[in-house]
């Protein structure tokens, strides 16, 4: 009888539909927030059963982002009312950018005083960090921000070394790809900008 390693099968199909959210999110495509839904689900209980509490915590909030994205981006956008036409691509507005590092400063900072004093994680800084950063570059994602590329990078270049100091090694693969993606995914987003301009 063959001994199945649940865990990593589930590794596995997270691995693919990943790959299926980074294809869409690299088209601009609204399909990317239905990827979005399922990855969450398979997410909770991968990072549990990993101790990665910030990161299984943050699924709930993937989880409704990715309703509010895809009725942001399909349910129509225009500075008109009787137009309607699909959220553009655009650069973050320089007024943004505090709100922006302030909320990544302060969900920082407060992830990792609840996984310092409220969990036994031996990781709580790094999985802060990434939760928080996962949180503001969803948003951003969600409003169509070209940037939001630049933050994933970093949350992606974070997570490959600790997953894989947590074992977690197609998670490690995915986000070793998301890395490199993410990079190229920025000009792709501002070369599309352009075209639609």
């Amino acid at each position: 009888m063959l001994d199945i390693d649940f865990d990593k099968v589930l590794e596995i199909f997270g691995l693919i539909v990943g790959l299926v959210y980074l294809y869409y999110e690299w088209k601009a495509n609204p399909r990317v927030w239905i990827a979005g839904i399922i990855m969450p689900a398979i997410s909770l209980f991968i990072y549990f059963s990993k101790g990665l509490y910030a990161d299984f915590a943050m699924n709930v909030y993937y989880f409704l982002m990715a309703i509010y994205g895809y009725i942001a981006w399909t349910m129509g956008f225009s500075r008109k009312r009787s137009a309607k036409a699909e959220r553009p691509i655009t650069h973050v507005p320089l007024m943004v950018y505090p709100v922006i590092i302030i909320a990544l400063g302060a969900l920082w900072w407060l992830i990792a005083a609840g996984l310092i004093y409220g969990t036994n994680s031996n990781v709580p800084v790094a999985d802060a960090f990434t939760t928080a950063a996962s949180i503001v570059a969803t948003w951003m994602l969600a409003r169509k921000y070209a940037e939001q590329w630049l933050v994933w990078l970093a949350v992606d270049a974070v997570c490959v070394p600790l997953y894989i100091y947590k074992g977690i090694y197609f998670y490690a693969s995915l986000y070793a790809l998301y890395t490199v993606i993410a990079f190229f995914g920025y000009l792709k987003w501002l070369r599309l900008m352009r075209l639609a301009r």
